[in-house]
């Protein structure tokens, strides 16, 4: 599906049998919202958003300032392909304003938009892919979720020990259908564990892309009877759930900056980790299998904290290792780019590879809440709001 503008938008609405337009927005820890409206309302929200309770969205505004108001994306819109084929189901994403029009500085996605346009000041260009890994669990009678892995099948296994096969090909052609590309997907280390990868995207688009995502895997689980588990370490001594960023990048003046961007993420990676591992459960899983606990970074090194994977030149990337799937991926997304900034405006040079790491990252939430705290580099983007995307 392409890019859709607001007439075009109406146009789809009004031809294709809508009756229900969801419009979905990222709280501040990364959860995804949406309130439902009738195509008959879809011109207001266009024209003057649809107002909601600020106050009731943990971080977001106290009482006495609670109207806030969504206003549709339209280049955002995709059909949800698991509601009712008569009577199509459609949602995009928001831009969240206040009664005064001005845009809430407190919404993820505004953030990361604000940081693409940082990079492209700077002349960069940069495409973002994901590697995302969950659990399925079984349910009990009553249709909750136990700790009962799906499967005990293993690394790429096949089936019949890999049970996930059909659920993790049911997904792909969802999200297909959604214009979403799966580059691939298999099975992942732990007992009904799974990981889907997917190719690259603009940083907005891949932000959008993971929670269609998460989205469609908690409905293909459910449908099966299943619950899908993206807790960064869902079972003591098994693998941990890792959402692992992969970071591409051109530079339009032709300069070669991609070991500065790389420095400035070193540099800035204690501050920014409390973001890309936001609860206290995500420090469980650092430091445990091939999840690092250092920062230092490598060739094909699957343990360090940034690997450099053998591709041609014109697929080289990066890949960060630390993040898990609890992060909120707008503002995952936005400090990675903006410490990748920092470090080609500064022209920081990369320290040498290694293979045990440098410093160690934060081993508990309270300290990396603390380097937050402390951080003038994270103040400068979240400014006054740095304890309220802090989860607790």
């Amino acid at each position: 599906m392409s890019a859709y503008t607001k007439e075009e938008v109406i146009e789809f609405i009004e031809q294709e049998d809508v009756k229900f337009i969801r419009l979905a927005f990222c709280d501040i820890y990364g959860n995804q919202k949406n309130l439902a409206i009738l195509p008959s309302e879809l011109e207001r929200a266009f024209e003057h958003g649809i107002s909601f309770d600020g106050s009731a969205i943990d971080g977001f505004t106290d009482v006495e300032h609670s109207d806030l108001f969504l206003f549709p994306i339209a280049s955002t819109l995709t059909v949800l392909p698991w509601r009712s084929i008569s009577g199509k189901v459609v949602r995009m994403f928001c831009e969240i304003k206040r009664p005064d029009g001005s845009l809430f500085e407190k919404e993820s996605r505004y953030i990361l938009k604000q940081a693409v346009l940082a990079a492209r000041e700077q002349n960069l260009d940069i495409n973002i892919g994901t590697e995302c890994e969950f659990y399925l669990f079984k349910t009990d009678e009553k249709g909750e979720p136990t700790k009962i892995p799906f499967d005990n099948a293993g690394y790429m296994s096949v089936a019949p020990e890999d049970k996930g096969e059909n659920i993790r090909r049911e997904i792909c052609l969802t999200l297909k259908e959604m214009d979403i590309h799966p580059e691939s997907s298999h099975h992942e280390e732990g007992p009904g564990q799974n990981e889907i990868d997917f190719r690259y995207a603009s940083p907005l688009k891949s932000a959008d892309n993971v929670m269609n995502f998460i989205s469609v895997v908690k409905a293909a689980a459910a449908r099966n009877g299943l619950y899908a588990d993206f807790s960064p370490k869902p079972i003591g001594g098994q693998s941990g759930n890792g959402f692992h960023i992969n970071i591409s990048l051109k530079s339009e003046d032709g300069k070669d900056v991609f070991e500065n961007f790389m420095a400035g993420v070193l540099s800035h990676i204690k501050e920014m980790t409390v973001f890309l591992n936001p609860t206290a459960e995500s420090y469980s899983r650092l430091g445990s299998g091939k999840a690092p606990s250092t920062i230092g970074w490598a060739k094909e090194n699957r343990n360090q904290l940034i690997r450099i994977p053998s591709t041609k030149d014109e697929a080289k990337r990066f890949e960060v290792r630390s993040p898990d799937p609890t992060a909120n991926p707008y503002i995952a997304f936005a400090l990675l780019i903006y410490a990748g900034l920092d470090g080609v405006k500064n022209n920081l040079k990369l320290p040498e590879s290694s293979s045990s790491g440098y410093e160690k990252l934060p081993e508990f939430w309270g300290q990396a809440a603390d380097e937050a705290r402390s951080s003038q580099f994270i103040r400068n983007i979240l400014h006054d709001n740095v304890e309220s995307f802090l989860r607790r």
